[in-house]
């Protein structure tokens, strides 16, 4: 069976609803075959990241950055889980397999900077885009509750038996 871990940061209610949409998104009833495992950015483990075949990734935006326990997080399972960088401090060379992983961000006026700085560790441990990053500005409704479910959804699909 398939391992999705997903790793947030949500410190309000509008960070929370995001992410608890797309933990549901993971769990859709045409998804088969997937475990997902969940954990508070701060919990998560080099472990869970070994063990893992794909990774959804939530934070919100603070003064132009991910998350200061996302960061803590990557800072945590960097080396472990496989990370490279080349000389000049780039995205190295990873060797083998590149899994899938999907990003979603919450500011209140740009989310830029947060998704370069999340963009640019991943490219580092070797990880693949494989669906839109979703970037949410301001309040959260029912329409960007239902693109969270979606992008669980999406990354879950990729996994599934």
């Amino acid at each position: 069976m398939a391992r999705l871990l997903v790793v947030h940061h949500s410190p309000t209610d509008t960070v929370r609803s995001l992410s608890d949409a797309v933990v549901a998104g993971t769990g859709d009833d045409a998804i088969e075959g997937v475990d997902v495992v969940v954990r508070e950015a701060l919990d998560a483990r080099a472990d869970d990241v070994l063990t893992a075949d794909g990774y959804l990734l939530g934070t919100p935006a603070n003064f132009g950055y991910m998350s200061g326990a996302l960061k803590h997080f990557f800072d945590t399972i960097f080396l472990e889980a496989g990370g490279a960088l080349a000389d000049d401090g780039a995205a190295g060379g990873v060797q083998g397999g590149r899994k899938p992983y999907g990003l979603w961000v919450h500011g209140r006026y740009d989310t830029a900077g947060a998704v370069r700085s999340v963009q640019s560790i991943v490219q580092a441990l070797g990880w693949q885009q494989s669906a839109p990053v979703l970037e949410i500005l301001g309040d959260v409704g029912g329409q960007e509750r239902a693109a969270a479910y979606e992008l669980g959804g999406t990354i879950a699909a990729l996994l599934s038996e």
